[in-house]
């Protein structure tokens, strides 16, 4: 809650206002201002502050921190009062507006501080009561430039602030030192329970998004995986369909046979109709390649999910605990939407922009580790140059379109240049899609075997080197 204009007339109380010179104006935010006072006994702050449920006057002894650029009003009081000194400071009756009379080379400005928890401002005023300026204009109210303000000559005019005739008492506020003192301590640590209420909030929609997001991806890795588990099964329909191609008629829905893998026992194997015994038995030998290198894939991309994951509810639990809301703040800033740019950089290796495709390039071993596991899919086209170390290049799949083979030959001009083979000028490069890759098992960090490889060669063109270098500022 707001002051009472009994806690006002207290703070008022022990404030030395009246001689103060004005040093300085700050406005921390856009609902307070900041008066550096002195006097012949001593510095110090007037802190005003008009947010609803909030509203408040007393001194200020803490650093609030970085203050905003000033505002229109804060602008017009630095012009006008600041080094004037203030003649009179004083509340009118129990309305809970504090009129101060500053003076500055012969001319008196009024500041009428309206402590309304609804309806709160701050407004300058001649001698004639015309308005200066408000810190809020309000055009119904009559608070803008040029209007007439001076609640002073006729109090009945009060009565639209809601004025009760409940009588209102001191609270006891807990803590040590002055009124002023409590009530800056009091409402302070009110706000910042709040701003950490409300960070922790936000924290936990940020994370319950991700969170979510990352429980989805891993429930349709451990579907895929599960199909994949099986592969020795499709080549063991396989190898029983092509010993049995005696037996089979095209467009035969069904092969029942002895399944020589298992005591041979009768199996029972779908064929597709439309095929030739054959082509079936090629059918389930594809499905076995395709399903042997998926799950190695699945492996490695289920491993990551789950470190994810692992990595997402511990930094979750860590900030939630975090007592500093400062720290919440750096990390809620580094969130938002302005910063998507700043993410955008945090991406491994290189991008560069090849007519509608982005190419992104590795140039260490941990680099292309880091995007093969993270930043491309199946269907995108890695290449690589033969026989010699180097990046591995990427061309993200654009979906409905084939790839030209200009862009190929970007890629490949890329291939080269970021290989040991660079300084021959040419090479020899394959590339396949994505999916097509495997692990080499106990191989070195990030090595892949690709299958079903194309062959690309390559001479190195410095020019087309240069314009997708320039590129790289265009990509999004």
């Amino acid at each position: 809650m707001s002051l009472n204009w009994r806690e006002i007339d207290l703070i008022l109380e022990e404030l030395p206002l009246s001689g103060s010179y004005i040093q300085k104006l700050k406005q921390p935010d856009f609902e307070s201002l900041i008066f550096d006072l002195y006097n012949k006994s001593e510095r110090f702050s007037l802190y005003v502050n008009l947010s609803s449920g909030k509203t408040r006057i007393h001194r200020l002894t803490r650093n609030i921190g970085s203050a905003i650029k000033l505002q229109r009003f804060a602008q017009f009081l630095r012009s006008h009062i600041m080094g004037g000194k203030i003649l009179s400071a004083y509340q009118l009756g129990r309305e809970r507006i504090v009129k101060i009379t500053v003076t500055k080379g012969g001319e008196a400005t009024h500041l009428w501080i309206r402590l309304w928890g609804g309806a709160s401002n701050v407004i300058a005023t001649d001698r004639e009561d015309t308005i200066l300026d408000a810190f809020y204009r309000r055009p119904k109210r009559g608070e803008i430039s040029g209007g007439k303000y001076n609640p002073e000559t006729d109090m009945e005019s009060l009565s639209i602030s809601g004025k009760s005739k409940k009588e209102y008492s001191v609270r006891s506020i807990p803590g040590e030192g002055s009124f002023n003192q409590k009530i800056e301590q009091y409402y302070f640590e009110k706000e910042e329970k709040e701003k950490t209420t409300r960070q922790r909030d936000k924290l936990l929609q940020i994370f319950n998004q991700r969170e979510s997001r990352l429980l989805s991806a891993l429930e349709k890795l451990e579907y895929q995986y599960k199909n994949y588990e099986n592969f020795e099964q499709y080549k063991q329909f396989a190898d029983i369909i092509q010993s049995n191609l005696h037996n089979i008629k095209k467009g035969d829905p069904w092969l029942t046979a002895e399944n020589f893998y298992n005591d041979n026992e009768t199996v029972c194997i779908q064929l597709d109709p439309a095929l030739t015994p054959a082509q079936n038995a090629e059918k389930y030998y594809k499905q076995y390649h395709k399903s042997k290198s998926g799950l190695l894939r699945l492996k490695g991309e289920l491993e990551w999910h789950n470190r994810e994951l692992a990595k997402l509810v511990s930094q979750k639990e860590k900030l939630l605990a975090e007592n500093d809301h400062r720290r919440i703040s750096a990390f809620l800033e580094s969130e938002s939407p302005g910063q998507a740019k700043a993410h955008l950089e945090k991406l491994p290796g290189i991008r560069f922009q090849s007519g509608d495709f982005i190419i992104l390039v590795g140039r260490t071993a941990k680099e292309n580790d880091e995007l093969l596991r993270r930043f491309v899919n199946g269907n995108d086209i890695w290449m690589h140059v033969r026989d010699y170390p180097g990046g591995y290049v990427f061309i993200k799949n654009k979906p409905g379109k084939s790839i030209p083979l200009e862009n190929l030959l970007d890629a490949g001009n890329l291939a080269l240049y970021y290989s040991k083979g660079k300084n021959s000028g040419k090479g020899d490069l394959f590339y396949t899609k994505v999916k097509n890759l495997r692990r080499a098992k106990h191989g070195k960090y990030g090595m892949v075997i690709p299958t079903q490889e194309k062959n690309l060669t390559i001479k190195l063109d410095l020019k087309r080197i240069e314009r997708l270098r320039n590129s790289r500022e265009q990509v999004k």
